[in-house]
């Protein structure tokens, strides 16, 4: 009777339950606790197994006097496919050291773990006693080996391993054309490819974002018109690669088609449309997909989501809105903190950005290095000399954060803000890293704001020892000398200029039109 409730339990509490009936009937019955185990493991499949119930699965195990091979193989199995495969590894040492015979069901979980993991020794090490064991000539293991090798093992290997056998096998193939795709090889993978019989969705997709992770849209954009059916991994590869290319423009313009195509958007294909729309500063489309974001969401805003919103509204200049998303976020994390502190700090906000970031030592959240720019570049906006100071210190005396060259500029744009010259000048002189051509064109640009030729003239020549064609550095030049009617160092800057080959682009405007 209690078998036949084992083999029909609809959840784990369930299970529990019976697991105390057969404990308060004083039942030893192994097969009966055998039982229990295998319709326990089961439950480890999938990302919906909690650590309760794998825990309580390998607690159950553990009871068991003298497992077999197929109780191993269960637990294994059920381990291999769960949150936590490495569990799986340990069942399979266990096996080892209790000297339980593996078979050829033993392998293929034991290599799966091992692939999910990238533990590329252990499963090597499989492999020895695949070969040990004879069982190499399987085909399942076969594949198992193959699909290891081809995802983290040794591509020379997987390539060995795909004969005959695997030539009818999908998986085999796609994990193959996906092993070189992902390292590179798009030649090989391409080919590969080409001659699969049957291809599916997975291959197309590997393809499509091997090409859009090595920036070549154009071949990326033909599979993925050739591609019979395309899922959101399909739209997301070509939404991201062009965003990664900056081809911003073609993202959304693809968005709308996947929306025209039934297409549900996921987390992934917000998060690139937000970047796009961040690049662009169109914060229009912005409010779009920010509607779309909490429909999506249902209301509950994610951290990642509300991380990428608060950039994009920052950077499209729309401070209120980037606030109103910071304020929402339930689970704040420091890139929330960051975001919000740095936007605030370049659009004229220094004083908020400094409240805020006093806001954030209050919390349990430590700041990091990005926080730091946020803060010294908000102390440089509000002309706050002596808090630069103090927060420059903090950062390497009570968070151990050495100061980066963005941190080094920060300071220098601040000194040079506020017309200390000198000082910036004996700042840069006393960097522990050697000074960046930025770092010399933010002293350049306040040379020119404060009229100080003689220290502009000095800097000048240092930047073009570290590159003469930055036409940027001959007009900052050429502007301060104009700006004291100087005529004659002007005609020396154009002259130099000529004679070094460096042309300044054209200046251009973008004007938003309103329908």
């Amino acid at each position: 009777m209690i078998r036949k409730r084992i083999s029909s339990v609809p959840n784990i509490e369930t299970l529990k339950q019976i697991h105390a009936l057969i404990i308060i009937n004083g039942s030893n019955n192994v097969l009966l606790l055998r039982k229990l185990v295998l319709t326990t493991s089961t439950s480890l499949v999938g990302l919906t197994a909690t650590s309760t119930v794998t825990n309580y699965a390998h607690q159950l195990f553990a009871q068991i006097p003298q497992p077999d091979t197929f109780m191993f193989n269960t637990m294994i199995r059920g381990s291999s496919q769960s949150p936590n495969p490495i569990r799986a590894i340990s069942l399979y040492s266990q096996m080892h050291q209790c000297s339980v015979k593996p078979d050829n069901y033993t392998f293929p979980f034991v290599l799966k773990a091992c692939t999910k993991l990238f533990w590329v020794y252990t499963g090597s090490a499989v492999h020895g006693r695949v070969l040990r064991f004879g069982f190499c000539s399987n085909t399942v293991v076969r594949n198992a080996l193959l699909v290891f090798h081809a995802k983290c093992g040794d591509l020379n290997v997987a390539t060995s391993l795909f004969d005959d056998s695997c030539k009818d096998d999908v998986v085999a193939w796609s994990s193959l054309v996906s092993g070189y795709a992902k390292r590179g090889d798009l030649k090989f993978a391409r080919e590969l490819f080409d001659e699969m019989p049957d291809r599916d969705l997975v291959a197309w997709n590997v393809m499509i974002t091997g090409y859009a992770k090595q920036g070549e849209m154009e071949n990326a954009r033909l599979l993925f018109d050739e591609a019979p059916v395309k899922d959101v991994v399909s739209w997301n590869a070509m939404i991201a690669g062009y965003v990664v290319c900056q081809l911003n423009k073609q993202a959304l313009e693809l968005f709308d088609e996947m929306s025209k195509a039934g297409v549900w958007p996921d987390e992934v294909t917000l998060l690139s449309l937000l970047s796009a729309c961040a690049d662009l500063g169109d914060s229009e489309i912005g409010q779009k997909v920010h509607a779309k974001v909490m429909e999506i969401s249902m209301g509950k805003l994610s951290t990642l989501l509300g991380n990428a919103l608060i950039d994009m509204y920052a950077k499209c200049g729309k401070i209120q809105e980037a606030l109103h998303v910071f304020w929402s976020i339930k689970d704040k994390d420091v890139i929330s903190w960051n975001s919000i502190i740095v936007g605030l700090a370049f659009h004229g906000g220094g004083k908020e950005s400094l409240s805020l970031f006093k806001a954030m030592l209050r919390t349990k959240i430590c700041p990091n290095d990005s926080t730091f720019v946020g803060v010294l570049a908000a102390c440089s906006h509000a002309g706050k000399i002596d808090e630069g100071y103090k927060y420059f210190d903090i950062m390497r005396s009570e968070y151990k954060i050495e100061p980066n060259i963005r941190h080094c500029g920060c300071m220098v744009d601040m000194l040079g803000r506020a017309g200390l010259l000198k000082e910036a000048v004996k700042f840069i002189d006393s960097m522990k890293i050697e000074p960046n051509a930025i770092v010399w064109r933010t002293l350049l640009s306040a040379c020119k704001v404060h009229g100080d030729v003689e220290l502009a003239k000095e800097v000048n020549e240092k930047l073009l020892r570290m590159r003469k064609d930055e036409s940027g550095d001959y007009v900052l030049m050429s502007n301060l000398y104009a700006s004291r009617g100087e005529w004659d160092g002007v005609q020396k800057v154009r002259k130099l200029m000529d004679d070094s080959g460096v042309t300044k682009s054209r200046g251009f405007s973008l004007v938003e039109a309103c329908n």
